[in-house]
């Protein structure tokens, strides 16, 4: 049976661009390694950040709708993202997010202790410390290799249809259920990082499109074989999957799975560092070749944005 390595990369809706790059990069200490636009909407920025060299399992990417209406988080979402930390960096975080004002709450689940808190625009959040996962050698401000974010933890899913959900990531993406406690269920993929799915067994209202919640979870495909295997083996067991996708840095499909969540699956390769060095990522806009004519128009009309040192 095939199986996925995890979660590739989680992608959401937020408000202004700059109070999202303040908060994952100043605040969180994740790196920009792309800023580029939406493929489908170029005058929307996309931008990506994850750990130093981007790579699968660390990137969480935004689409900065400054001036939307607020979504909701329900089911048919991812309703948590979860972080990994080396372990022993719990209480740096704590004392990080108040030094920022940002307030939290601790709680245990299966035995781990989360700090849990929201971005600026509500997206919940949490980080655990976990040892699996190479250290992020990014360092910015007062955060160093030996506090920063790995890359994610897992993630936990609002789903409709939560049994649906839970039998398709066992029995059609791969994972293992690993253990059941408080209305979740726990799942577990193959890779270091990005590995650990906890399933929300009750479910509530639906969620509702707009700034704050996530707009897709996408799964790690090998290379643009394993995706075209994975894409047989989906519409083999029933779901309707778009056609293969030119992300510029991945392929990617999507299909929409029972619980009505909207599931990506994306290839590893090749990754950010072709249209521009490892070294300089995320330092200057990208743009896709149909949209390089237009240069000059989108840099006036997208709102400015840069990383900043926020320890300074």
């Amino acid at each position: 049976m095939k199986k996925t390595a995890g979660i590739h990369h989680i992608t959401a809706i937020v408000g202004h661009p700059q109070e999202n790059a303040d908060f994952y990069a100043g605040v969180l200490g994740l790196r920009m390694v792309k800023k580029t636009v939406n493929f489908d909407d170029p005058g929307t920025y996309h931008l990506y950040f994850g750990n130093e060299d981007g790579n699968p399992g660390t990137i969480i990417t935004f689409f900065p709708w400054a001036d939307a209406q607020q979504g909701k988080i329900g089911d048919g979402q991812v309703g948590i993202t979860s972080y990994a930390v080396p372990v022993g960096t719990l209480s740096f975080w704590e004392d990080r997010l108040k030094k920022f004002g940002i307030p939290y709450s601790t709680h245990k689940r299966f035995g781990e202790t989360y700090l849990s808190f929201t971005d600026p625009h509500g997206l919940k959040l949490e980080l655990v410390e976990r040892e699996n996962g190479e250290k992020n050698a990014w360092n910015i401000g007062e955060i160093t290799s030996d506090t920063a974010i790995k890359g994610f933890a897992g993630a936990t899913l609002y789903s409709s249809q939560p049994a649906k959900t839970t039998e398709l990531l066992e029995d059609v993406m791969g994972l293992e259920r690993i253990g059941e406690q408080d209305n979740l269920v726990r799942l577990r993929s193959y890779g270091d990082i990005g590995n650990i799915i906890d399933v929300k067994t009750t479910t509530n209202e639906r969620g509702q499109t707009g700034v704050g919640i996530v707009h897709h979870i996408a799964w790690r495909a090998k290379d643009d074989k394993d995706q075209l295997d994975w894409k047989k083996q989906v519409q083999q067991n029933g779901f309707m999957v778009t056609p293969v996708k030119d992300r510029n840095y991945f392929n990617a499909i999507y299909f929409r799975e029972h619980g009505e969540i909207l599931f990506e699956i994306a290839t590893d390769p090749p990754g950010f560092a072709h249209d521009e060095s490892q070294e300089t990522m995320g330092s200057t806009l990208k743009l896709p070749d149909q949209y390089e004519q237009y240069r000059e128009r989108l840099e006036k009309t997208l709102i400015p944005v840069e990383v900043r040192n926020l320890d300074e």
